[in-house]
């Protein structure tokens, strides 16, 4: 205080009325800072309804809109403060030409020291920029995969399955894999015996993908019909037969349970044989290449 009743020209009553001066200087500073504060968010939140309008039903268009404005908001905030630091150290007779200088100096040396920050920073705007995930979107990042509950420019915050929550810094975000853009697919993997005639669980495969298209809980998560791929490999105890559904996106997983749920049935209807592992047991051989006998023996007990 004392420094600063000096710089205001000391404890002369001509001081004491620089200091009363640069008081409502500040007051008036720090309500016009309030203000613009207020307002800028009301602008931002007006400017997002007016665009959530245009989007109308397209969810990616509002999903980005919202990404957007919370970053907007963000910067507007710091932006604001930043301005009303600067100009209330010039009421009280701070010179803000050093503090720049000095800002700048010190923001080389930190920048130095905190590289990866910078890294974030930089590696957030781009990933807004570019639209690569928004919030609401399901992706996996950096070894992470869940349900972007929100998007910085330091770190994106994802929640997956069992509910645990992932801060994963931008930085670290060399990939990015999203599976809630335009349409995803259910890709489905089926295992029969091998004593089975495919084309018949083929067939059986499509009147079960036919039938749950017809469903009026699930043909609003189909776009397309079942996609048979075909024998897809000669498995251990099965042969795999691959095929898939177009869906809406983050409905595969859904249409891919509900349709494993109806093939079981279907298949246990017509006796088809959903295959499990076997086991070969060879008792080993002797030199002379005779094999010793397998002794089993049933313990058939009544309860």
């Amino acid at each position: 205080m004392e420094a600063i009743l000096s710089r205001l020209g000391g404890h002369s009553v001509e001081g004491l009325a620089r200091l009363y001066e640069a008081g409502l200087h500040i007051a008036v500073i720090l309500l016009l800072a309030w203000l613009a504060l207020r307002y800028s968010g009301r602008a931002i939140r007006a400017l997002k309804a007016f665009l959530m309008t245009q989007a109308g039903d397209d969810p990616d268009e509002v999903k980005r809109i919202d990404t957007l404005g919370r970053v907007f908001r963000y910067l507007a905030s710091v932006a604001i403060v930043l301005v009303a630091a600067m100009l209330v150290l010039s009421a009280l007779g701070i010179s803000i030409a050093p503090v720049l200088a000095t800002a700048g100096v010190l923001g080389i040396a930190v920048g130095f020291g905190a590289q990866s920050l910078v890294k974030d920073y930089f590696s957030g705007f781009f990933l807004l920029l570019e639209d690569q995930l928004r919030q609401g979107d399901v992706v996996e990042v950096a070894g992470k995969g869940g349900l972007v509950e929100e998007v910085t420019l330091r770190y994106i915050k994802l929640r997956d399955y069992e509910g645990n929550v992932h801060y994963v810094p931008n930085g670290a975000v060399s990939t990015v894999t999203n599976m809630s853009r335009g349409h995803s697919y259910s890709v489905i993997d089926v295992g029969v015996a091998y004593r089975e005639d495919l084309d018949e669980v083929m067939a059986v495969m499509r009147t079960v993908g036919a039938a749950l298209r017809q469903d009026p809980d699930m043909a609003r998560r189909i776009l397309d019909d079942l996609e048979m791929a075909g024998v897809d490999k000669w498995a251990d105890s099965a042969v795999v037969i691959r095929c898939r559904f177009k869906v809406q996106p983050l409905e595969q997983w859904g249409v891919r349970r509900e349709f494993l749920r109806r093939l079981k049935r279907a298949f246990d209807e017509r006796g088809i044989e959903i295959p499990f592992p076997h086991l070969t047991v060879y008792p080993g051989q002797a030199k002379d290449g005779s094999a010793p006998a397998l002794q089993m023996a049933l313990d058939r007990r009544r309860a």
